[in-house]
């Protein structure tokens, strides 16, 4: 009998546990969905961004490969000046070699169209990547000899799209500052779609693009590939760099894999906001329901019952959010591919063609990591209710702290004393990791000294005497009294506005520095760069220094170096360096005018000292030149060039490659002048051959390009700090109403005591306001820590540059004021509700 009776008692808990469940989501049903939503766009971004990237990745590394044909491995030269076409021969008869393949790559414009244009050996190309090799419409038995020609031009199927023209018709094709008429001989149907790829005779291509005796690559058939890779790596000059499609997929990651992870890591920032908007909602559902558990326990229920069920609405609600964010992320996705690129407005990929693929493995991982969220938000107030006794929690329906005891603040001081300790790691593998958990730590440690810094802010307010409006006393009175309650609403205003103001100082921090930096470079009056390969000999640089009005013309030249297969050529500057060491234009941060006897010097970024760790002073090796030493005279600040730049002086340049083209020209006007008409007289004066691939502009128009170029790039991140500042308020907004409408017994009592609605709703405006302020401004000290660790640790980590911080005050001050009014305004219009009930019943417990 006594278990038949346990049995039962059991059995009749279940049923009420049940019943209250139910009841709750019927009374409250926008509660459960604007915690659903919280989820749903934390999940939405994350998987929308991974989606973006992992396509893009994809479609960029098809690209290469499309230009690379199916060759085993490919000797690339380090610069645009290519490769003596004498390492050739050398490299065919190296042990393990089967076959080769030389190739000139040149970039081609024919009209408005862009493309690769390659010269190939076709016999070799055929062996050794047979998809870059033309065939005619007719067949590629037809007309073979056509193939040889030296105006035979073969396009891909994008790139004769673009082009207007038709097979068998003639283009002017441009490159190398040479304007050939080709005839277009047939396509190339190894090359996938959305490829902008042409073909050329070898012979051709070098004779008529003047390119006779260089080569830019060799693509290589292996019969023995650990023999060949023994073989050619001492078989290399200098100048040459031994690749793969793994080398290859290396370096295509690298070039975006820190802006990646850094947007990856911001969408799940919107996530982690939403975990903590579950944990405040499910709190005051928890606080509001504890006399309701507490029955139900003296049924029988067990204790971990009572975590069960609410870690189930979790379950439900986690669920909802992260299929509906699944399915918003993969529309967020193709819609940001379409307006901002597959990039995401990074530049990165330009002119790729991405289309989105759905991603299994990716969205079972974002589904977890919503579900975890949405389940851990719960568990947590679930696990603090059910520790409280029945027979007093059924006498107490209010907060569910003591005032009277102790917070405890040391785990907070724990995990910000770890955060902090973290920051202070290096990078592994060249990204951020600990940067990331450390403002993890940082996070959590902030939201995890609430409690402690509510009941000391609001415990001041409470003990102060003072004669004031009714309202107001009461509002101070009860937040003194409730401090746990309050804690639970400022946990998800501190933890959504530190995160949005982290953002927010960080993107101010690098927008400033580089607006800075621009105004510093950008001294002359006007601008020339020639554009698409183009470049100015030393009889163009010539007519344009003659330009009547002109007072000085500064030529420099860039070209890509690359020093390591696995990793992103950095860029080499040819230019003037009349003022030495101390050179303005280059933003110094340091330098030394002593080197080693017999260097060169060069001028290396900051990017270029932290990804090679030069340092001032140091030998290093460049693939210029024959056996030539370098030495580094200065460190400047660079915000163009994430990879790097070595700025070397252009006699020196000129002397170890004899390359004496420019690609780029500084103009300083003579006083007086009119700039506009010297702007005009130099376009004049610019080559036939060069125009329409030449661009002439002022400082002023450069900076705003550039400033441009970085709010495009950065597009995301202000819709992510957008979308982190509305889930932050509708949070917010969200608790702040939950509290109000769970006090309906406390407004009738306070009605039966002689106040009138209207001062209940003041005294709610007065609540609301306190919570937004006090959350607001902790939530922005908190957020100057994240951000600190954004700008000193994760930046330069990811990107390699440096800043000074920033603070938006702006930013700053609207955040506060719009946290305070939504904090407010909610309260008052729950309260209008709350209050609508008649007094009488509003207080009455059983009847």
């Amino acid at each position: 009998m006594p278990i038949a009776r346990a049995e039962a008692g059991l059995a009749s808990a279940h049923l009420a546990l049940r019943w209250l469940i139910g009841g709750e989501w019927r009374a409250h049903p926008w509660r459960f969905l604007a915690t659903a939503l919280a989820i749903a766009v934390g999940v939405a971004l994350g998987f929308a961004v991974h989606l973006v990237n992992g396509s893009a990745l994809a479609s960029f590394d098809g690209a290469v490969r499309g230009v690379n044909g199916q060759a085993d491995r490919a000797v690339r030269a380090a610069s645009a000046l290519g490769l003596d076409e004498a390492l050739y021969p050398r490299v065919v008869a190296a042990p393990g070699v089967a076959d080769a393949s030389p190739v000139v790559s040149l970039d081609a414009r024919a009209g408005t169209a862009r493309f690769t244009l390659l010269g190939l050996d076709v016999i070799r190309a055929a062996a050794v990547s047979p998809s870059l090799v033309g065939i005619r419409p007719n067949g590629p038995d037809a007309g073979s000899d056509d193939i040889f020609a030296a105006d035979a031009l073969f396009l891909s199927r994008s790139a004769l799209q673009a082009s207007g023209a038709a097979i068998g018709d003639t283009l002017d094709v441009a490159a190398n500052n040479r304007t050939v008429r080709l005839r277009i001989a047939g396509t190339l149907p190894g090359v996938p779609d959305g490829q902008m790829l042409g073909t050329l005779d070898i012979a051709a291509a070098q004779w008529r693009f003047d390119r006779l005796g260089r080569l830019d690559r060799i693509d290589l058939k292996l019969a023995d590939a650990a023999a060949a890779d023994a073989a050619l790596k001492d078989l290399l000059p200098a100048d040459a760099n031994l690749g793969s499609a793994e080398t290859e997929s290396a370096q295509n990651g690298a070039l975006s894999r820190a802006y990646r992870v850094n947007l990856d890591m911001l969408a799940l920032v919107a996530l982690l906001t939403g975990g903590f908007l579950v944990f405040s909602a499910q709190s005051l559902s928890v606080a509001r329901r504890l006399r309701a558990f507490a029955l139900v326990r003296t049924l029988g229920l067990p204790r971990g019952g009572v975590v069960a069920a609410v870690a189930a609405e979790g379950l439900l609600i986690g669920i909802g959010g992260a299929l509906g964010g699944l399915l918003a992320g993969y529309g967020l996705a193709v819609l940001a591919v379409r307006f901002f690129g597959g990039d995401l407005g990074a530049g990165y990929f330009e002119g790729s063609h991405v289309s989105i693929v759905f991603q299994p493995l990716a969205a079972a991982a974002f589904f977890a990591l919503g579900l975890a969220a949405a389940v851990l938000g719960s568990v947590l107030p679930a696990r603090a209710a059910s520790r409280a006794a029945p027979a007093a929690a059924l006498k107490n329906s209010g907060d569910l702290l003591d005032p009277r005891t102790p917070v405890p603040w040391k785990p907070a001081l724990v995990l910000l004393a770890a955060g902090a300790l973290l920051s202070l790691a290096p990078p592994i593998g060249g990204l951020p990791i600990l940067g990331f958990a450390a403002m993890a730590l940082l996070l959590a440690g902030g939201v995890a000294g609430v409690p402690w810094l509510a009941r000391f802010l609001l415990g001041l307010f409470g003990r102060r005497r003072r004669r004031g409006a009714v309202p107001a006393e009461l509002a101070l009175r009860h937040l003194g009294g409730a401090p746990g309650e309050a804690a639970t609403a400022l946990c998800g205003i501190v933890a959504s506005t530190a995160l949005m103001i982290a953002m927010a100082t960080m993107v101010t921090s690098f927008r400033g520095a580089v607006d800075e930096w621009l105004e510093q470079v950008l001294s002359s009056d006007l601008y020339l760069r020639a554009e698409g390969g183009a470049s100015f000999d030393p009889a163009a640089q010539a007519r344009l220094k003659a330009v009547p009005g002109v007072g000085s013309l500064a030529f420099s030249r860039q070209i890509a170096l690359g020093l390591s297969p696995e990793r992103p050529p950095l860029t080499l500057i040819a230019r003037p360096l009349d003022g030495g060491p101390s050179d303005s234009l280059l933003a110094m941060i340091e330098a030394t005018p002593e080197r080693p006897l017999g260097t060169v010097p060069v001028f290396v970024s900051e990017p270029a000292s932290r990804l090679y760790g030069w340092k001032l002073g140091q030998t290093i090796e460049l693939p210029i030149g024959k056996g030539e030493r370098f030495a580094v005279a200065g460190i400047w600040r660079d915000y163009a060039r994430q990879f790097g730049a070595v700025v070397i002086q252009s006699a020196d340049y000129e002397r170890l490659t004899g390359d004496a083209t420019r690609d780029e020209a500084a103009a300083t006007l003579a006083p007086g002048v009119d700039a506009d008409a010297v702007g005009r007289a130099l376009e004049d004066a610019v080559p036939e051959a060069l125009r329409g691939q030449v661009s002439l502009a002022r400082p002023q128009t450069l900076r705003a390009y550039a400033l441009d170029l970085f709010d495009h790039s950065f597009a995301v991140t202000y819709v992510l700090e957008a979308v982190a500042i509305l889930v932050g308020l509708a949070g917010v907004a969200a608790t702040v109403s939950a509290q109000t409408v769970a006090r309906a017994r406390e407004f009738g009592m306070l009605r039966h005591l002689g106040l009138q609605k209207r001062q209940i709703v003041l005294m709610l405006g007065a609540e609301g306001a306190l919570l937004g302020l006090v959350g607001g401004v902790a939530g922005v000290a908190l957020g100057g820590v994240l951000a600190q660790v954004l700008i000193h640790v994760i930046n330069p980590q990811s990107f390699n540059f440096t800043m000074a911080t920033r603070v938006p005050f702006g930013t700053i001050l609207g955040v506060i004021a719009a946290l305070v009014a939504a904090a407010a305004l909610t309260a008052m219009l729950a309260g209008r509700r709350a209050t609508a009930r008649d007094a009488v019943l509003a207080v009455r417990e059983d009847w």
